[in-house]
C-alpha cells in the first residue's frame, strides 16, 4: 500500500515533494520522485511485497520510456510474471509493479482487464506523450485528479493535490448537497468543484490536453441459473481462493475480527490457509451496549487463532476526533471511522497487512434496511403521518439508536414509491425538506436554480444495472454507493492513517461478479440477510455467532453529543463559525443542537454529519 501523487504542466520539483510529502503515512519506509520535462511523478512506499531497492518506485520499463508509481497490489501477478517470461520479458525484482510495466508494454491498456487485485496506477508514456490513470473495478484504491489551465494533477488523496499552485479552492454546493444526504461525496465528485474522483473500473487518459476516459469492467448481472447446493460450493471456493490469494505478503499478516459473520469467515479461511496460528485482531469498549469483543474473542478461541484484544475507552475514542479531518481531507460523516483507526493502529503494533470482512452486507443484502423494506409492505400507507406525529411526543433515548429513532427513521423512509430513494433516507442524514431548510436561502436558490438531483448517481448505477431484479439494482447501488465512497474510504482513510495495508477478499471481483448473478432470494429469505452466507458458514463457525443480531462497529455520537463533547459541538457549530462559512441557516442548527442537548430528540447523525463538515472546512477550505 502506497500514496501517489503526481502532475503535468505547471509546478516546480519542490511543489512535487511537498505533494509527496503530504502522503508519507500511506508509505513511510520509502519515498521517490521523477521530474523532467514538465512531468512529474511521487510516490510514498509502505513495502509488502519485495522489499529490495527492487521494488522501489517511481519505477521505469526496461527501455526507459515508461514511468509507473502504483498503489494497490496484484494478487496474480505470479501469474502473468510467468506468461510475460514465457514471452521472453525478463524481470529484475519479485514486485507485481514490474509486472504492471511489462504488461503494459505488451497489452497498453487492454493491460487493465487482466490485472486481479486493488490497485490506483498512474504511468507515463514518453514516446506517446500519455499520461494514464486506471483504478481497481471495486474502486478499492482511491485516485483523484484535476485539469486547470493546462495543468493535469493526480493523487491518491485530496490533500495532496491541495499543494499544487494550480489548484483552486472553490467547493461545490452541488456536492455538498448531496454530502448532507449520503454523508459523504459520490463518485465522481468531490467536494471541491475543480477536483474529481476516477470511476472505478475505468482509466483515464491524458494526452495532447484532452481527456478520455473508458471502462474496461462492467459488470454482469443475467441471473445464474445455479442451484442454492452449486452455489454454496462455488461460494466456498471462491472465498477459499481469494483468502489464500491476499495471504501473500513478504511481511506480518492478520485478520480484523469483530465477532460478526463476514469478519469471522474470513478468519476462518485465513487459518484453513494457515500452517500457523493467524493473528486476529480486535478491540472492546468500555460502554457494554458498543461492546462486541466478547463474541470476537469466542470466535478466535473456536478456530484457534493467536488473538489480541484491547479495550478502549471513551477519552480514547474522543482523543482522535481533532484528528477527523487530517484523516480524510473530504467531509465523511462515518463516526466507525474512529474505532477503525484505532484498530487498525492496535494491529499495525504486530502486523502491516489486515485482512478484513468488507464487502458482505452489500453483495448479500445484510443491512437491516432491506428488513424494513418487507415490514414497509405491511404497514399501512394511511398510518405514516398519525404514527410520526405519536413517537415525536414520546421521550427519546440516546443510547445506540433507541426504539423512537429507528422508528422515525423508519417512517422517514417508508413514504417514499422509489426503493433507490427509499433506502438512502433510511441509510443517510437530511431529507430533501430538511436541506432545504438548513441550506442558507441564496444556497438553496441556487441549488434549485442548477436543478440540483441528489439522487442523480443511484439512478446512473440503476440504469447500469438494467435488466437485473429489482433486489439486484438495490444491492448493486449499495455496491457502488455506500459501500465504494463510503464504507472503503473509511477503511482506506483509517488504515493508511496507521500506515497498515488492509485487503478485502470478499471484493475480489471474481467473487462479485459471481454475488451479483445470484438469484437475490439466495440473500434475502424471508426476514433472513445474507441468508446463503449464513447456510455457508453454519458448519464452520458458531452458530450464535453467525445468527445474532447485526450491531455494526458504532460508538455512542448521541449520548456524547448531549455530555461529553457538547462543548466542543456547541463551539464548532457556533454561530459565527457558520455564518462566516456562510452556507447554511444558523437558526436551524441552532435549534438541531437545542434539542438535542435537551434531550427532546436524537439528532446524532445531523448533528455529527454537520460536525464533520465543519472541522473539515476549518482545516481545508478556509
Amino acid at each position: 500500500m502506497c500514496g501517489i501523487t503526481g502532475f503535468i504542466g505547471q509546478g516546480t520539483k519542490g511543489d512535487l515533494l511537498k505533494m509527496v510529502g503530504s502522503l508519507t503515512h500511506r508509505g513511510p519506509d520509502d519515498q521517490g520522485v521523477f521530474f523532467e520535462n514538465g512531468v512529474a511523478f511521487g510516490h510514498t512506499r509502505l513495502s509488502i511485497l519485495d522489499l529490495s531497492p527492487l521494488g522501489h518506485q517511481p519505477m521505469f520499463s526496461q527501455d526507459r520510456n515508461t514511468v509507473l508509481v502504483f498503489n494497490g497490489e496484484i494478487y496474480n501477478f505470479q501469474e502473468l510474471k510467468t506468461e510475460l517470461s514465457l514471452d521472453g520479458h525478463l524481470f529484475q525484482g519479485a514486485s507485481d509493479t514490474e509486472v504492471i510495466l511489462a504488461l503494459y508494454e505488451k497489452y497498453r491498456e487492454k493491460s487493465f482487464e487482466k490485472m486481479h487485485g486493488m490497485f490506483a496506477i498512474a504511468l507515463y508514456d514518453k514516446k506517446n506523450e500519455r499520461l494514464i490513470l486506471a483504478r481497481d473495478r471495486m474502486g478499492k484504491k482511491p485516485l483523484y485528479w484535476f485539469f486547470l489551465n493546462g495543468t493535469f494533477a493526480f493523487a491518491s488523496e485530496i490533500k495532496s493535490l491541495l499543494i499544487h499552485p494550480a489548484f483552486k479552492k472553490d467547493i461545490d454546493l452541488f456536492a455538498l448537497n448531496k454530502y448532507l444526504l449520503y454523508e459523504h461525496v459520490p463518485t465522481p465528485q468531490t467536494i471541491f468543484k475543480y477536483a474529481k474522483k476516477l470511476e472505478a473500473g475505468q482509466y483515464l487518459v491524458y494526452e495532447k490536453g484532452r481527456i478520455r476516459k473508458e471502462k474496461y469492467w462492467k459488470p454482469d448481472f443475467t441471473e445464474s441459473d445455479i442451484s442454492f447446493e452449486e452455489t454454496l460450493v462455488s461460494l466456498d471456493k471462491e472465498i477459499d481462493s481469494s483468502v489464500k490469494e491476499r495471504m501473500i505478503s513478504d511481511v506480518p499478516l492478520g485478520v480484523f475480527l469483530s465477532g460478526g459473520l463476514d469478519s469471522s469467515a474470513i478468519a476462518y479461511y485465513a487459518q484453513k490457509n494457515s500452517e500457523q496460528k493467524i493473528k486476529t485482531f480486535s478491540i472492546g469498549f468500555d460502554e457494554k451496549s458498543f461492546d462486541e469483543s466478547g463474541y470476537a474473542r469466542q470466535v478466535a478461541d473456536f478456530l484457534g487463532t493467536e488473538h489480541y484484544e484491547k479495550k478502549v475507552s471513551a477519552q480514547d475514542l474522543l482523543d482522535v476526533i481533532p484528528e477527523l479531518a487530517q484523516m480524510t481531507d473530504e467531509p465523511l460523516a462515518d463516526a466507525s471511522i474512529i474505532p477503525t483507526y484505532l484498530l487498525s493502529k492496535f494491529a499495525k503494533e504486530q502486523v502491516t497487512v489486515a485482512l478484513g470482512g468488507d464487502g458482505g452486507d452489500e453483495l448479500f443484502a445484510g443491512y437491516p434496511t432491506f428488513q424494513a423494506d418487507i415490514l414497509r409492505g405491511y404497514f399501512p400507507k394511511f398510518l405514516i403521518s398519525p404514527a410520526e406525529k405519536i413517537l415525536r411526543l414520546l421521550p427519546v433515548s440516546h443510547k445506540n439508536l433507541g426504539p423512537v429513532f429507528q422508528l422515525l427513521k423508519f417512517l422517514e423512509g417508508a413514504k417514499e414509491k422509489d426503493p433507490l430513494v427509499r433506502h438512502q433516507k433510511w441509510l443517510g442524514a437530511f431529507t430533501d425538506e430538511e436541506r432545504q431548510e438548513l441550506f442558507a436561502p441564496e444556497k438553496w436558490k441556487f441549488l434549485e436554480k442548477g436543478k440540483a438531483d441528489a439522487y442523480e448517481d443511484l439512478k446512473t448505477y440503476e440504469e447500469e444495472a438494467s435488466g437485473a431484479s429489482e433486489g439486484t439494482k438495490l444491492l448493486y447501488s449499495y455496491e457502488r454507493s455506500y459501500l465504494m465512497d463510503h464504507v472503503m474510504v473509511k477503511a482506506d482513510r483509517a488504515s493508511m492513517r496507521a500506515s497498515l495495508e488492509t485487503r478485502a477478499p470478499l471484493l475480489d471481483h471474481k467473487f462479485v461478479e459471481l454475488a451479483n448473478r445470484l438469484p437475490f432470494s439466495f440473500k434475502l429469505r424471508g426476514f433472513t440477510t445474507k441468508y446463503i452466507l449464513k447456510k455457508l458458514m453454519e458448519k464452520k463457525i458458531p452458530k450464535d455467532i453467525i445468527y445474532r443480531k447485526k450491531k455494526g462497529f458504532g460508538i455512542p455520537v448521541a449520548a456524547w453529543l448531549s455530555g461529553e463533547l457538547r462543548e466542543f459541538c456547541d463551539n464548532t457549530l457556533s454561530r459565527s463559525a457558520i455564518q462566516n462559512a456562510g452556507f447554511f441557516n444558523y437558526s436551524y442548527v441552532e435549534k438541531l443542537k437545542k434539542e438535542h442537548f435537551q434531550k427532546k430528540r436524537n439528532y446524532a447523525k445531523k448533528l455529527w454529519t454537520l460536525l464533520v463538515f465543519q472541522l473539515w472546512y476549518n482545516a481545508w477550505a478556509k
